[in-house]
């Protein structure tokens, strides 16, 4: 987009102002940034403007505008419902795991991660990591088979707790909440589970971490075999 920008400079007394300089301001009224990220990054640096209460800016990411309040970032409008997408990460050819990195910050609480399309070598659970932390986690899920046979199970201290998608040869779907990733709290989920292949079944997992660490990433792990293709997508829960 021609008018995003990925600083907000701050000029010092005499300093010369090109015409680059002053189109910057003239052409947008107030900041345009692509993401949360870049408009994070352009406070606060070398020659740059200290954030500060009452600072506007533009998201073109997601068509909003915001102000911060001296603590955190809010949303002046449009007015959003429902979820917003935050970010999309293409599934690679063979790849044995997929990282979504700067998903998770202040401006949300809770999530939804959607993996959509691409086929699995091989039938097996899917694990989900917050950051690099493989331990910690607390889950139980339940499910039921096509023939009506119920299995039920628990545990702790695993990281592969997530159930999300299919068998060897048959596309990834599924889905999953995600809580307070980002605050210093547990980070909890939960979401459906299901399986393609021999054995069909479907139910439900959920669990939590148990930490109070501040996660910005997550990671989707096949227990054994590799994905191809598909996509994640992250989507906030508006507040």
């Amino acid at each position: 987009m021609a008018n995003e920008q990925t600083s907000v400079p701050l000029y010092a007394a005499s300093e010369v102002l090109t015409a680059a300089n002053m189109n910057i301001s003239a052409g947008t009224g107030v900041p345009v940034f692509a993401t949360t990220v870049t408009r994070d990054a352009a406070f606060g640096g070398a020659s740059e403007k200290v954030l500060a209460e009452g600072q506007l800016c533009y998201l073109s990411s997601t068509n909003v505008v915001q102000y911060y309040d001296g603590a955190a970032w809010a949303t002046v409008g449009p007015v959003a419902s429902g979820l917003t997408l935050i970010s999309s990460t293409t599934i690679g050819t063979g790849v044995s795991s997929v990282t979504v990195s700067s998903c998770f910050s202040a401006d949300y609480e809770n999530y939804k991660v959607i993996v959509n399309g691409g086929v699995s070598s091989a039938l097996s659970t899917w694990r989900l990591t917050f950051g690099s932390t493989a331990t910690g986690y607390y889950y139980a899920w339940g499910a039921y088979t096509y023939a009506g046979a119920a299995v039920n199970t628990s545990g702790a201290n695993a990281a592969y707790v997530q159930y999300l998608a299919g068998g060897s040869g048959n596309n990834n779907n599924g889905n999953i909440d995600i809580y307070n990733p980002f605050l210093a709290k547990n980070t909890g989920y939960s979401g459906p589970a299901f399986q393609y292949n021999t054995g069909e079944f479907g139910g439900f997992t959920a669990g939590f971490l148990n930490d109070s660490t501040s996660y910005t990433a997550f990671t989707l792990t096949p227990g054994s075999g590799t994905i191809t293709g598909g996509t994640i997508r992250v989507y906030g829960y508006n507040k």
